[in-house]
């Protein structure tokens, strides 16, 4: 059985800036997707357009300003398959870099 569904999870809360979750929506998942857990995200990420539609439909109202992204990735992988891993890096990697807060530079204040 797969077990993709906690890669990102392991793969991007590493990257600076950037806290992840992960959760599955079917129901043999090890950790079920909640409203609290879509309520807390800025972006959602699903592998494949079927698990976008079980998304849409159990969790429509939570949905409200919420951006979903279908990453077109089969969801048949093993846990940190390589070739997973780089897809995720490659697809979902730039939807992070677009929503990583910018920063200002400022000067240095001067020492006293």
């Amino acid at each position: 059985m797969p077990t993709a569904c906690a890669v990102p999870l392991q793969v991007f809360s590493t990257w600076p800036g950037v806290e992840a979750d992960s959760a599955g929506i079917s129901s043999g998942a090890s950790v079920l997707l909640s409203s609290e857990q879509i309520d807390w995200a800025d972006i959602i990420f699903v592998m494949e357009k079927t698990h976008r539609n079980k998304l849409r439909s159990r969790f429509r109202p939570h949905l409200n300003n919420k951006r979903v992204i279908c990453l077109d990735i089969p969801d048949d992988y093993e846990f940190m398959d390589p070739v997973l891993v780089r897809m995720l890096e490659n697809r979902v990697g730039r939807f992070l870099a677009q929503a990583a807060p910018t920063t200002r530079d400022e000067p240095d204040e001067p020492a006293p």
